[in-house]
């Protein structure tokens, strides 16, 4: 994943990883970017021990323009209101969201995503919320909430389409 980032953050830069889970993903970033990195999620699951704070899920405690970079690493589908994350998202970014999203296209990739999200949100939700979207419909949310698709890069992970998207504002 820092890989496939290397051309669009720099060494050095403030990152938030939004919906952090285990924060394996921020500690990575951290090292390769040489990175501030803090954390939040709606539950601390952290294994790694990157400054974090919890939020609710809808409003992000930190000032406008307060990170280099938002990452958003497979969060989106299982926010309950991922218009309202990316507008948040988009209000701390100073540079660049940088997501990473499951696709339900073709029909293996449809069926895992329903298994997914009906196992996530039984086991930790008791409720359906998880919900998985087309590239075109991400496309049309990043537009109408005025956030420019810079770059875009299909991840090859047989059998659920995965998606990488940079974004500015």
């Amino acid at each position: 994943m820092c890989l496939d980032c290397q051309d669009f953050i720099q060494k050095g830069s403030k990152i938030l990883d939004l919906g952090c889970g285990s924060g394996i993903v921020g500690r990575s970033f951290q090292k390769f970017f040489q990175a501030e990195v803090i954390g939040v999620d709606i539950k601390d699951n952290r294994i790694y021990p990157i400054p974090f704070e919890l939020i609710d899920g809808r409003k992000l405690p930190f000032p406008e323009k307060s990170f280099d970079v938002v990452l958003i690493n497979y969060v989106l589908h299982h926010s309950e209101d991922p218009i309202l994350l990316l507008k948040e998202a988009k209000r701390v970014a100073r540079d660049k969201i940088v997501i990473y999203e499951d696709l339900p296209e073709g029909f293996l990739s449809r069926i895992i995503c329903k298994i997914h999200g009906i196992s996530f949100d039984k086991i930790f939700r008791n409720q359906s919320q998880t919900s998985f979207k087309l590239e075109e419909e991400w496309g049309k949310i990043f537009r109408e909430i005025r956030l420019n698709n810079i770059f875009k890069k299909r991840i090859n992970n047989f059998p659920v389409k995965k998606e990488l998207f940079i974004l500015i504002s």
